[in-house]
């Protein structure tokens, strides 16, 4: 099992980096074409999407790594088990917020399946959609590794699980 979640954790930053990466191509070459007076205005539109899916599997990149932005002011001079206790109500919480994503965000994807992407043919807007559902599944995923970390008596602060 860890070794399926190393593989996923390496295949989720290797996608988001090339996805970054094709953004910027693609905005560029939409630049230079404007510039030489054929527009191609489809790589906007395919940039868009592909930031939609780096934005939410970076943030889960960014979750499993503690990364995000914490205030812990008060938390931090209160006795470990109590920390602990708000630990694992904070983790609820967003659970319960993740799952609510999935639900609804895979109704978006189910309804605007019919939809073109900003009017290309063939490409349904379904595809930028489902990032909703599949990063917040990943977010769900790394929220009970941290669960799971919290029962065994391991800090959240020690607990950034390898990316690479």
């Amino acid at each position: 099992m860890n070794l399926f979640l190393a593989g996923l954790n390496k295949a989720e930053a290797i996608i988001a980096g090339t996805f970054l990466i094709l953004m910027v191509v693609l905005i560029f070459v939409g630049g230079l074409a404007r510039l030489a007076h054929v527009p191609l205005n489809w790589t906007i539109d395919m940039a868009t999407c592909l930031f939609a899916w780096a934005c939410f599997l970076a943030a889960d990149i960014a979750w499993r790594k503690n990364s995000l932005m914490a205030i812990e002011i008060v938390t931090d001079k209160l006795p470990e088990r109590l920390q602990s206790a708000f630990r694992m109500l904070n983790y609820a919480l967003i659970s319960a917020f993740l799952v609510y994503l999935i639900v609804w965000g895979g109704y978006l994807s189910w309804t605007s399946r019919i939809r073109s992407f900003q009017g290309i043919p063939g490409v349904s807007y379904s595809w930028v959609t489902m990032s909703l559902p599949v990063g917040a599944a990943l977010m769900l995923l790394t929220t009970l590794r941290k669960v799971l970390a919290e029962m065994r008596g391991e800090h959240a602060v020690n607990q950034a699980v390898d990316v690479m």
